[in-house]
């Protein structure tokens, strides 16, 4: 049938059954949102700045495993909208982004709100397209949400000039299109996954490292099985917290920068990585070159690229990890794996001589305190999002978290803002949990705005500030290696929290005792409205463990003393 570069895009979004958009209308993406006035398919979400409209839609990518889709308009739209894009291609978001641009035959001539958008996306996007002939659209719009949900997830940029958006063109969405340069590898190589069986089988010290894409693949139930049978012990990255759950006696927590000490004790003292879905990234590894220096390794990975990118496997696994893990649970009872029973009790001694702890010596709150009871509070009724900083390594710590797709963090980008839309997009995804939002000071200001949006949509979240008054993350930098010269780090000056919440339509509290923060935290949730629960925290707390830059996992700072 024949329809306008505008009416195509409703269609495509309904034939792919999305169910909201986040986005922000501008000239040049007209003609898309006097479409999306018409339609009654899904509903759209408007946010108050262009990069929450993308955070919120990859939040929603991130809770359900469904694309998100943001919509945005040319020129200073999009460019708002680049950090969202860039939060969501470093972690494998599956999202597609749609652009307005200027007429294409004002195109280079710096006309009113153009930028070179495909330029700008090229580096943060998994594939972006400029459609210049209406004939392209309806291509390029199924192969775009193919491309975003299949292989390594990622968002991908639609770039729309206003004038194709009019003109009149083909649409055939059930037309099957061939891309022979993108055929993503699917299943594991069998000789390849016996190889690995046989010499994981014959180890002694083995460690599964679990990364994000046990997440994105939608297998945790399967890997929880290998670890059951095998009964090798497992450490995980920030991206892969509640693949096993926090009570799993074979998870030994978090490793990294500030991941658990038996955590980096236990990689840095294995013979067999199995990497499942994770990149070896810089703040997982430390020190490459003494990296794991006794173990051979087993890398599972989607993505071929990723392999040996950082660490040379010996057993390299291409694949998508549901399946792989489905051909290995096929092939493990063929295998006599040893006993790991002491090498386990090892790591269990680890544990026992540096816990995860912290130590209550101050009249303030302990933001560690506030994560840990906000789980046993409301624990599994709870979806969690993150700012980044502080609190986002307290909350991959401490939060007791038993299933996959109920953290919502910015790993690779690490981007402050984050939070809050994120906390939009998770409610939106699923109106029946509790939406939580563990930020800081400095970060909630970023994004601040979107209480508007969650108050003018009934998307109650609650926004939990661990108010040190610092940049705290910089701040401990600062103090560690910085002879304490707090370069732009103290927030001497802040908003009332509580009364920002309250003009935009919220609730707020400011909390400074325990009792306090029980009462807050059950009102919030009780209220049905947007809230923000102020936590003035002990202002120098830091997070530890912590491997600090150019170290060895095992050279960790940790928390001195036993009080």
């Amino acid at each position: 049938m024949q329809l306008t570069g505008s009416q195509m895009i409703i269609e495509a979004l309904h034939k792919e059954n999305t169910e909201v958009v986040f986005g922000y209308p501008g000239g040049a993406i007209m003609n898309v949102y006097d479409e999306i006035y018409k339609q009654d398919y899904f509903e759209h979400i408007l946010t108050k700045h262009e990069q929450a409209a993308v955070h919120a839609a990859d939040a929603y990518a991130r809770s359900t495993g469904k694309v998100g889709v943001a919509i945005v308009t040319s020129g200073p739209g999009f460019t708002n909208a680049v950090t969202g894009l860039a939060t969501a291609y470093t972690d494998s978001i599956p999202m597609v982004v749609i652009s307005g641009q200027v007429p294409t035959p004002v195109i280079g001539t710096d006309a009113f709100q153009e930028i070179d958008a495909v330029g700008i996306s090229r580096s943060c996007t998994k594939h972006n397209f400029l459609v210049n002939d209406i004939n392209e659209l309806n291509r390029v719009l199924k192969i775009a949400f193919h491309i975003a949900k299949t292989g390594r997830p990622g968002p991908v940029h639609i770039d729309l000039p206003k004038d194709v958006s009019a003109q009149l063109g083909e649409f055939d969405y059930d037309k099957q299109w061939d891309l022979p340069t993108y055929k993503p590898t699917i299943k594991g190589n069998k000789r390849q996954i016996k190889n690995a069986l046989k010499h994981i089988s014959e180890s002694k010290r083995p460690l599964l490292y679990i990364g994000g894409g046990a997440v994105l693949s939608d297998c945790y139930e399967d890997i929880r099985k290998f670890v059951h049978t095998t009964k090798i012990p497992a450490v995980e990255t920030l991206m892969a917290r509640g693949v096993l759950s926090h009570d799993d006696k074979y998870s030994f927590g978090m490793l990294g920068m500030h991941g658990e000490y038996a955590a980096n004790m236990a990689m840095s003292q294995t013979d067999m990585i199995i990497a499942l879905g994770a990149r070896f990234d810089d703040r997982v590894t430390g020190r490459l070159d003494v990296f794991a220096k006794k173990a051979h390794v087993v890398h599972v990975d989607i993505d071929p690229a990723s392999i040996a990118k950082i660490v040379k496997p010996n057993y390299p696994i291409v694949g998508d990890l549901k399946v792989v893990m489905k051909q290995i649970l096929e092939l493990v009872d063929d295998y006599q794996f040893n006993d790991y029973s002491s090498w386990h009790q090892k790591l269990l001694d680890y544990r026992k001589e540096q816990p995860l702890k912290y130590f209550e010596d101050s009249d303030r709150l302990k933001p560690q305190w506030v994560i840990q009871r906000t789980g046993e509070l409301i624990g599994d009724k709870a979806l969690i999002s993150t700012d980044v900083g502080q609190h986002q390594m307290w909350t991959a710590q401490f939060y007791p978290f038993s299933k996959p797709r109920t953290f919502m963090t910015s790993g690779g980008l690490g981007t402050m803002g984050v939070g809050l839309p994120f906390a939009l997009g998770v409610k939106r995804a699923f109106p029946d949990k509790i939406s939580v939002n563990f930020t800081g000071d400095g970060s909630i200001m970023m994004n601040i705005q979107e209480l508007v949006t969650a108050t003018q949509y009934n998307l109650p979240m609650i926004n939990i500030i661990l108010n040190n008054n610092y940049l705290g993350m910089v701040r401990q930098w600062q103090t560690r290696f910085y002879e304490d010269r707090l370069a732009q780090t103290v927030l001497d000056t802040q908003a009332d929290f509580q009364l920002l919440a309250q003009s935009m339509g919220g609730v707020g509290f400011r909390v400074t005792t325990k009792d306090e923060f029980d009462k807050a935290l059950d009102e919030a949730v009780k209220s049905n409205k947007p809230a923000i629960i102020e936590v003035m925290i002990e202002r120098r707390e830091e997070v530890l463990p912590m491997v600090p830059n150019g170290h060895a996992l095992d050279e960790m700072l940790l928390l001195e003393g036993d009080k």
